[in-house]
């Protein structure tokens, strides 16, 4: 594992936060599989996945869909690992602003927890726009609600509901400076992921979520393609 991976795991094995996401992970692949419409048939492009093997649902997708030849897993972190423990899947490693990859060349694009570490706000367009772009019929992007009480990576409370120049200047203070580079942390509201497809020219998506404790914990971005025939 890379020493960028390791900073993003925030939890270890069997710790309470650990099984909190695995219960969150869980519900966001249940509603993709629910929402997305998509078949067996189909082919994924799942962007972002991770060389950390610390926890069962680190590479969620991967482990957890069903027909393995079909997705096509991208990192920027080595994770060729996948293609051995989860025979069928193909990796390829690439950033999610730049896939190597052909218009509508795949059926859907799937990519969890990956939008707010591309770093800015300009990127985060581009990341939709490269990910609309591969699509052939829709886009299944979840992040953090900037407005969930405690912040998941730093685990702290509140202090994320400041302007993020605030919020990165406190980081720092606390010795967070990792999370406080906008680079390696820049949080989405509904308003905001909204407001980035649109930007990104996506023309027909709604955006779900999923809660803890009655409080909705992670945001859901469906964009659907009409499919011509």
């Amino acid at each position: 594992m890379t020493t960028s991976d390791q900073q993003y795991t925030v939890s270890k094995p069997g710790a309470m936060a650990g099984r909190v996401a695995r219960r969150q992970r869980q519900l966001m692949f249940d509603a993709f599989m629910e929402l997305s419409g998509i078949v067996p048939a189909d082919r994924v492009l799942d962007v972002g996945v991770t060389s950390d093997r610390s926890h069962e649902h680190s590479n969620y997708f991967e482990a957890w869909y069903p027909h393995k030849s079909r997705i096509t897993a991208v990192g920027v972190e080595e994770a060729s690992f996948l293609e051995t423990q989860f025979p069928g899947v193909r990796y390829v490693r690439a950033s999610g602003l730049e896939l190597p990859m052909d218009d509508g060349s795949l059926d859907f694009v799937h990519s969890s927890a990956v939008i707010e570490h591309v770093g800015s706000y300009d990127n985060q367009i581009k990341f939709l726009g490269e990910l609309w772009r591969v699509a052939r019929k829709g886009i299944f992007v979840t992040t953090p609600n900037r407005w969930f009480p405690i912040e998941v990576h730093t685990v702290l409370p509140l202090i994320h509901y400041l302007p993020p120049a605030t919020f990165r200047r406190i980081l720092q203070l606390l010795g967070q400076d990792f999370f406080a580079n906008e680079a390696n942390l820049n949080l989405l509201s509904r308003s905001t992921l909204g407001a980035a497809a649109r930007a990104a020219g996506m023309e027909n998506f709604r955006i779900e979520h999923v809660s803890l404790l009655g409080w909705p914990s992670n945001l859901m971005l469906i964009g659907n393609k009409a499919i011509r025939q």
